[in-house]
């Protein structure tokens, strides 16, 4: 794991470094002529010592042989399967509820019944739980969440800190990781300088390995405090 000067925090695998290889002379007993050097190399071509080691591209496949790991399959199985993707999703829940704002989406189910599981809520705090259907875009009775007053306290000033919108903060991450986002939720900052945070947490799948990579963005300035690639 790897922290820059920006404070984003990268977990990142590396390959063992080039091993230098040794050169071993032989003195001739008489006339003491120095014999031919080996490197050892079968192609005759000595490698340079110190040479630097290359990062593992974080889309690299799970293995050598391209076999791939349970949540890995999972993706690949049920990301093709949505042709409603999360913004179309939230939409659709949000005119489900009136005068609501969305704040959660996750893709879920089955190949055969994938679908969105989203939350909005209005200003007030109040939640609603919608799911869509990732095939049609239709959206069900919405569900209300927790009665609790704090609850809704609490959601309703994390909904007045909150400038950045679901889409400019799934932006964000798909400028960074070409994929699909199967995932977004609004909540308290788990990263950065200042606890009182509110930030995006978006995750997004590429196509070529089924790996998914999570962005925590700051919900006021679309920083991104913190990135996690599951490559397992």
């Amino acid at each position: 794991m790897d922290t820059n000067r920006s404070g984003v925090v990268v977990r990142r695998g590396y390959p063992a470094g080039p091993r230098t290889i040794g050169l071993v002379c032989a003195v001739a007993a008489a006339g003491a002529l120095l014999s031919g050097c080996a490197n050892g190399d079968d192609t005759g071509s000595p490698r340079k010592s110190g040479a630097p080691s290359r990062a593992v591209p974080a889309t690299a496949p799970a293995s050598p042989t391209g076999s791939l790991s349970a949540d890995q399959a999972r993706r690949k199985a049920l990301v093709p399967k949505a042709k409603v993707d999360y913004g179309q999703a939230l939409k659709a829940a949000i005119a489900a509820v009136p005068a609501s704002e969305a704040i959660a989406a996750e893709l879920k189910g089955t190949p055969a019944s994938p679908y969105w599981d989203t939350v909005v809520a209005t200003t007030d705090g109040a939640a609603y739980a919608v799911r869509v259907d990732a095939v049609s875009g239709k959206a069900e009775q919405p569900r209300p969440q927790s009665d609790d007053p704090e609850d809704k306290q609490e959601l309703a000033a994390r909904l007045s800190k909150a400038t950045v919108t679901a889409q400019q903060a799934a932006q964000t991450a798909t400028e960074k990781t070409k994929g699909t986002v199967t995932t977004i939720e609004l909540g308290d900052a788990d990263h950065g300088n200042n606890n009182d945070t509110v930030a995006w947490t978006v995750g997004v799948v590429t196509a070529n390995d089924w790996n998914e990579t999570t962005y925590e963005i700051d919900a006021t300035n679309r920083k991104v405090l913190w990135v996690n690639i599951d490559q397992d």
